[in-house]
């Protein structure tokens, strides 16, 4: 939930500020949490909908790039796919000028192989990739793919759009903010939405929390909806809000650092060959790993259209070891490097191995498989994969529509509340819950909310600068406020 609640303990009178009504500190963390909700609400909301709109539109990108290009995806099956090495070679025609990178084999009859090359006009993360018929090894164009989901232009122009506004590493500073505060937000408004009922019997409780009250009317009406729809799309907020984090530039290089500290990496391939322990590569174990490779030799400078040739044998060797479905090769420069075959993230597939091939003698040097890694790494590719809108298909990016569009309901009749308890004369921004809210807590409680608070601010750092504006802000208005009670006071007694 995004904005201030407004219950029966926060509704005040609009010319008079709660701080001068009753100056005594509140109790329990309720208005705490409710003072947090407030600014947090007022000041990071604006975020939370842009990254609301272009995530609600990124979720369906998957779906719209089968429709606008599928004169590159789809072809008419016409007969048998012709080999890889063909296809291949018919797109280096195309482009001669580029060095090849990797092939997307069709996984499937309809669809086009993607022949990807390194152009060094292009962006970071950036390919271009050459669309063939695998009947005909006609080519049938080509477009620029982004990162290792392939991402098409229209789709990586959305992702960006998410990401960072367009507008490179300083538009990103508004995503992580949006996703630093977006769990603090709809957890203190759960906590909130649930106190508003705690005193009432336990039947009655549950479905004034949980269902939409379409008799009440005005602010009541708002205000159930607002904790209604909040109270249901939290879980999923949540889930957006951590997934986010780990794109992150700042929080991000946190949660990297410290899955790097306790092994709950993503296990990497090993693609050196010539390892000390033939034996051990040859069956595929991990005992290669760590190794230093070594620059290749002039014979080991083989003839790209050489390389090119084993495409084939190793999509066999790699089909034989259960890497299948929709697969990206890695070509290799030299013959110093293997080829990589790693299973794509496609709908409905919750499992990603990849395999380490050696071109000249078609053995397996390293393999992975999804069913090794941590567990830690296992729920970020799943993860990603529904953050993304691909693990579950279109139900998946329908599912992340719609709550996107629950989350700007529920934003907008935030404000729509904080607009109608406004100040008419003074206090234009309307009145926060009461201050002194630590003061009305045990001791051992306040102290484990400022260490709480350090800690997570200090590994969610956007998280903890803006808290900090926050208090600061906050003590602003509280001397101003006093400052301005003192004033009224000397007058009356003149």
């Amino acid at each position: 939930m995004s904005v201030p609640e407004l219950d029966r303990d926060a509704d005040i009178a609009r010319d008079e500020p709660s701080a001068a009504r009753d100056p005594s500190p509140p109790r329990g963390l309720r208005p705490m949490i409710l003072r947090l909700h407030f600014y947090a609400g007022v000041f990071v909301a604006p975020f939370l909908v842009v990254a609301a709109v272009s995530g609600g539109l990124y979720a369906l990108a998957p779906s719209l790039e089968q429709l606008v290009y599928r004169d590159y995806l789809a072809v008419e099956p016409t007969g048998p796919a012709l080999p890889i090495t063909d296809q291949v070679r018919a797109a280096q025609q195309v482009r001669p000028d580029l060095e090849l990178a990797a092939v997307r084999p069709a996984a499937q009859p309809g669809d086009t192989t993607r022949v990807l090359f390194t152009d060094p006009g292009l962006g970071e993360s950036e390919r271009r990739a050459v669309f063939i018929d695998p009947a005909t090894a006609q080519s049938r164009g080509e477009l620029v793919v982004y990162g290792s989901s392939g991402a098409l232009p229209a789709r990586t122009w959305l992702s960006q759009l998410h990401r960072h506004l367009q507008l490179g590493e300083p538009g990103r500073i508004y995503s992580e903010l949006a996703a630093s505060w977006l769990w603090v937000i709809a957890l203190g408004g759960v906590y909130l939405w649930v106190q508003r009922y705690r005193t009432h019997r336990q039947r009655d409780a549950a479905a004034r929390l949980w269902a939409l009250d379409r008799a009440s009317r005005g602010r009541r009406r708002t205000l159930n909806w607002h904790g209604v729809v909040g109270i249901w799309i939290a879980v999923g907020l949540v889930f957006l809000s951590a997934t986010g984090l780990t794109w992150s530039r700042y929080a991000g290089q946190n949660i990297t650092d410290l899955r790097s500290a306790l092994s709950w990496t993503t296990p990497e391939l090993d693609t050196a060959l010539g390892s000390s322990d033939p034996s051990a590569m040859a069956s595929g174990g991990h005992n290669g790993h760590g190794g230093a490779s070594m620059p290749p030799s002039p014979e080991q400078m083989a003839p790209v259209d050489m390389i090119v040739g084993e495409l084939d044998t190793v999509l066999e060797v790699a089909q034989a070891n259960g890497i299948t479905g929709a697969v990206e090769v890695s070509i290799p420069a030299d013959t110093s490097t293997a080829f990589t075959v790693t299973q794509t993230r496609q709908p409905w597939r919750f499992s990603t191995d990849s395999i380490a091939v050696d071109g000249v003698s078609s053995q397996v040097t390293d393999l992975s498989r999804f069913a090794q890694w941590p567990l830690v790494a296992k729920l970020s590719s799943w993860g990603i994969a529904l953050h993304m809108g691909v693990l579950f298909g279109l139900l998946n990016q329908l599912v992340l529509a719609a709550l996107a569009v629950a989350l700007l309901t529920v934003i907008v009749r935030g404000y729509i509340l904080w607009w109608r308890r406004r100040p008419t004369h003074e206090h234009r921004w309307g009145p926060p819950p009461k201050r002194g809210v630590l003061r009305g807590v045990h001791p051992a409680a306040a102290v484990a909310v400022v260490a709480g608070a350090i800690a997570i601010g200090w590994f969610i750092p956007l998280l903890g600068l803006s808290l900090i504006a926050f208090v600061l802000v906050d003590a602003t208005i509280g001397a101003r406020a006093r400052l301005r009670s003192r004033r009224e006071a000397s007058g009356q007694r003149l």
